[in-house]
């Protein structure tokens, strides 16, 4: 689970619902697991009332069930869910990889190249959470390629989701080769401005990374 600092100049609620959140999708909390509001309280050192909040938040996207004179009930994340994600993602990300082709300088495709450079070096070394971290930073650039604040916004929306869904396909040390590989096809289709095969080639590694996914999730229900 990422770790979250309580900092004074945020919502509270909002960093309780992150934290939540993430032990929710991560499988933390099981379906059906009930959250206690004083025990959360307690544990993160807050007051009930953002711990409250963040409960009515986390309702509200159908992570967690209240039922009254019962209490609060996490609602799990399926495989279903991850399976999910990752079609709003193929959608979603093909867009901005057109916008990007379309609208992106040469200075910023510059930038991603050398980002993707830095990808190769974490690969080689294995270095699996500077990876995850340098893994986000490369979508997040092309999203912001985009020019368009609104095509950000909505894949901010889901940004922990996919966090969770990245996270469990940098597993393995023999798929980091080719994540990698996935990645730099889709460097080369944007810096050789051929939107049909930037659109194909994030959604190649799209339909790679849900079968990842799917393995890991397999994996972990047998473990249990």
């Amino acid at each position: 689970m990422r770790e979250k600092n309580l900092i004074a100049d945020a919502s509270l609620a909002e960093e309780v619902a992150d934290i939540l959140r993430d032990r929710i999708i991560n499988g933390e909390y099981v379906m059906g697991a009930k959250l206690i509001e004083n025990k959360v309280a307690k544990e993160l050192r807050v007051s009930r009332t953002p711990v409250r909040d963040a409960f009515r938040q986390l309702a509200k996207e159908q992570l967690v069930e209240y039922v009254p004179n019962k209490g609060c009930f996490a609602k799990g994340f399926s495989r279903k869910d991850m399976s999910d994600i990752y079609a709003v993602r193929k959608a979603v990300e093909q867009l901005a990889a057109t916008w990007a082709v379309e609208n992106a300088d040469d200075n910023k495709i510059k930038a991603l190249g050398e980002h993707l450079e830095l990808m190769g070096f974490y690969t080689q070394q294995n270095l699996y959470d500077k990876l995850l971290q340098a893994n986000e930073d490369f979508h997040n650039m092309i999203y912001h390629m985009t020019g368009s604040r609104f095509l950000v916004q909505i894949l901010r929306s889901y940004q922990d989701y996919v966090h969770v869904a990245r996270k469990n396909t940098l597993k393995k040390e023999e798929d980091l080769s080719e994540i990698y590989k996935e990645h730099e096809g889709i460097f080369n289709a944007i810096k050789s401005r051929d939107i049909d095969a930037a659109v194909k080639r994030v959604g190649d590694h799209l339909d790679a990374s849900n079968r990842r996914s799917e393995e890991r999730w397999i994996e972990k229900t047998l473990d249990r």
